[in-house]
């Protein structure tokens, strides 16, 4: 049994600095410890967040205004997909929030339908169709929306961030945990003791309980011999060059969507935080080299009229997988350390705020941590990190693309065996199923977005006849709902740009 009254967490950054917030916030007797280098790095290289943030956020009684004038922050609605399925395919929108399926007799399979009758509507249709939030991405626009004035559109858990995660992790140290009691302690450790129940003590430091949050490095992890699952076969991304270029015309480039562009060899992200765009392209050193893929990169942004003549890059190596336990003996790991997918989909601290969350059930147990609590801990985690490295690996199964070899291979890749996790696999062949039928019964989920800008689903005749479509009535609902397109679009267009409402709102002072 595990122990939980005294509590270190090794590792600074986003991902040590929210467990520290995180614990501290619920468990605020407990004796809780970060150590950090005063020499290591910090991975950070901006932030483009997914909306379930927000529970984490309100379970800690953060604040937009708090902590977004201290993190360059801005607010995101969707994330679009450029050149994907195929080079110079326009892109398409994953936003957030619930599709508005009212007056549809068939929900969101009146587009379909919509689509067999006109193949020249373009599959980015498909978003503006049934969610409200496209409305604000096509205009630039934003409103807490009080009123319900757009249908659907909830401001506190619709929106995400886009923000600068070195600045996030600072702000959460200086104005969250330090006040609330957790103690800072800079040094290096070059003794770490163990013993048949995992760490013992780093350096002279002793605690029941330890957080490895020390990135790809895995430091505790690995000197406990936790064993690790690599996913690189199946995703063929391990490095990245990042780094950060300025605006030239603020009104127009602040955006409220990541943007997501293949290129050759791999893609390229868009992130717009407040004062500046942080930028980088994700690749497989096994079909170009970091100096090509670097002049790739550098192309990509002369393309997109970006000026990088004072920006700094830094070149990240990618460990694909996760560990077959995420809490090993007296240690649980968070972030980088548990494991990492890959930057597609913005899911970088996906895994440290739900992995917080889950062992916030654990910590239920007032004598301690049982095997029996870590294995169903590790099992929930594991489940989810897996879920989101299948839909991951859907972006690229269901492209197209074969203008380089490294596109060519993956067409060419048998990802179905190549899904060593039962519930990777599971998930892919329940998936192709449902695509088939166009099933997206469950509204929670934006996968039925990807798989439509892929141009995955049904498009046979039969699968319409079959069930029963009264095409009239659809018809008549589907000149309704795009006209109701035009009102949503209308009362976006009357609402504040993006920045203008951050003026107003969070960065008042500049």
């Amino acid at each position: 049994m595990v122990k939980t009254d005294k509590i270190i967490i090794l590792g600074g950054g986003s991902a040590g600095w929210m467990t520290a917030a995180t614990m501290i916030k619920m468990y605020p007797k407990k004796d809780i410890t970060l150590i950090e280098s005063p020499d290591t790095p910090i991975i950070g290289v901006g932030e483009s967040t997914l909306g379930q943030i927000n529970s984490w956020l309100s379970l800690l009684d953060i604040k937009d205004e708090d902590f977004m004038p201290h993190t360059d922050a801005s607010y995101k609605l969707s994330i679009r997909f450029e050149d994907f399925y195929q080079k110079n395919d326009k892109g398409f929108h994953y936003p957030f929030g619930f599709p508005i399926e009212d007056n549809l007799s068939w929900g969101k399979q009146n587009w379909f339908i919509k689509k067999h009758l006109n193949k020249k509507i373009s599959n980015s249709d498909y978003a503006n169709f049934i969610s409200t939030n496209m409305a604000l991405v096509n205009n630039n626009t934003i409103f807490k929306n009080e009123d319900n004035e757009l249908l659907g559109f909830d401001f506190k858990n619709d929106t995400a961030y886009h923000f600068d995660a070195i600045k996030f992790g600072a702000w959460l140290r200086d104005h969250y945990c330090i006040p609330r009691g957790v103690k800072h302690i800079v040094e290096d450790i070059k003794t770490i003791k163990t013993n048949k129940n995992g760490i013992v003590s780093l350096n002279k430091h002793k605690a029941d309980l330890y957080f490895d949050c020390t990135g790809f490095k895995s430091v505790l992890m690995n000197k406990i011999g936790a064993k690790f699952k690599d996913y690189s076969d199946l995703l063929p991304n391990n490095k990245a060059w990042a780094t950060r270029v300025p605006y030239k015309d603020k009104k127009k480039q602040l955006k409220p969507y990541t943007n997501c562009t293949a290129i050759e060899n791999g893609w390229v992200w868009n992130i717009p935080n407040w004062e500046r765009m942080g930028t980088g392209y994700v690749y497989s050193d096994k079909y170009v080299t970091d100096k090509t893929a670097l002049k790739e990169f550098k192309n990509h942004l002369d393309s997109k009229g970006h000026d990088y003549s004072k920006s700094d890059f830094k070149n990240i190596k990618m460990r694909v997988g996760r560990f077959d336990d995420i809490f090993y003996k007296n240690v649980c790991s968070i972030g980088l350390s548990a494991g990492f997918i890959e930057p597609l989909e913005s899911n970088g601290l996906l895994s440290v705020h739900e992995f917080l969350i889950y062992f916030l059930n654990v910590l239920e147990r007032h004598d301690g941590i049982t095997q029996y609590d870590k294995d169903c801990f590790n099992e929930k985690c594991s489940k989810l990190f897996d879920k989101f490295t299948d839909f991951v690996a859907e972006h690229y199964a269901f492209s197209e693309r074969d203008d380089t070899k490294y596109w060519q291979d993956i067409s060419n890749r048998n990802f179905l065996k190549l899904a060593k996790s039962g519930a990777i696999l599971e998930n892919m062949t329940v998936r192709y199923d449902m695509i088939q039928n166009n099933d997206w019964f469950n509204s929670i989920s934006g996968e039925h977005y990807i798989t439509t800008g892929m141009n995955f689903y049904s498009k046979t005749n039969h699968n319409i006849q079959d069930r029963g479509f009264n095409l009239d009535n659809i018809l008549i609902e589907n000149g309704y709902r795009d006209n109701l397109v035009k009102e949503w679009n209308n009362i976006a267009k009357s609402k504040t740009t993006l920045l203008q409402f951050l003026k107003k709102h969070i960065h008042k002072k500049k």
